[in-house]
């Protein structure tokens, strides 16, 4: 959305904490440099935390989970979660689709309209579709 590329060009992450009602810590702002770095990109908690560790500082598995969930929670991730329990967090909040490189571990962005999908069912009595995420896996 509009709003959301206009908070991926806010370089004050103070500001974009608080915008989302979150309080802007010094570990939430330390993951906002690393993941809202003006590239979209998909991590993984551990991938952060190696980041994290290349740049001189540290911080446990545990904060940085949570803070990726509340990231999540409030629309500023999306996460996307394959099998044998590896999740991602997308920093691309926009309608898209990826492919899952089992080799490499990449996933790699779709973006929605090369994509079409036919012959959806109904969704179950009192439900409503509310997204459609596909995850083509390559090797």
């Amino acid at each position: 959305s509009a709003e959301y590329e206009n908070i991926l060009n806010m370089t004050d992450f103070n500001t974009m904490l608080r915008s989302f009602q979150l309080r802007p810590t010094r570990q939430r702002l330390q993951l906002c440099k690393i993941l809202f770095n003006g590239e979209h990109r998909h991590l993984s908690a551990e991938q952060l935390r190696s980041e994290i560790r290349d740049h001189g500082s540290n911080m446990s598995l545990a904060t940085i989970y949570n803070t990726l969930n509340q990231f999540t929670d409030v629309g500023l991730l999306r996460e996307i979660k394959l099998e044998d329990g590896i999740s991602y967090f997308d920093t691309n909040n926009t309608h898209h689709h990826h492919f899952y490189d089992t080799a490499t571990g990449a996933l790699i962005d779709i973006p929605h309209e090369e994509i079409s999908i036919n012959n959806l069912p109904s969704a179950p009595e009192g439900k409503d579709i509310e997204r459609i995420d596909i995850v083509i896996r390559v090797s």
